[in-house]
């Protein structure tokens, strides 16, 4: 694993942009985590339903669902310390996230001071 790209599958890193991208005019927190919704009925009922690509973020340490009880939503899933200082890496890399798009995951994670601009 020599890029900082590469310490993501691309299913995972579109995963990550696709969760912490802008909506609705909003920055979302890497505080608030994945939105993960649950099964209603069947065996898993009240268990998260937890997309592929988060499988091996789960798997591998760098993401963990929620310990509390789900509510009638679902649940949440967050990166651990060893998630968010390989997600800072992958922050970096200016191809795999754009430093404008995701420049309030950079603030967050304090790469950038508040307010800066990656516009040049």
């Amino acid at each position: 694993m020599s890029d900082d790209s590469s310490l993501f599958t691309p299913a995972e890193r579109d995963l990550i942009r696709r969760e912490f991208c802008q909506r609705f005019g909003q920055d979302p927190s890497l505080a608030e985590g994945f939105f993960l919704r649950c099964w209603r009925t069947g065996p898993k009922a009240g268990q998260p339903k937890v997309p592929k690509a988060m499988e091996g973020l789960i798997a591998r340490g760098l993401v963990e669902v929620s310990s509390e009880a789900p509510n009638i939503l679902g649940t949440r899933a967050y990166f651990t310390p060893a998630g968010l200082a390989v997600l800072r890496l992958l922050l970096q890399d200016r191809r795999a996230m754009d430093p404008e798009r995701f420049g309030h995951l950079r603030r967050e994670l304090e790469l950038d001071p508040p307010g800066e601009d990656h516009a040049a």
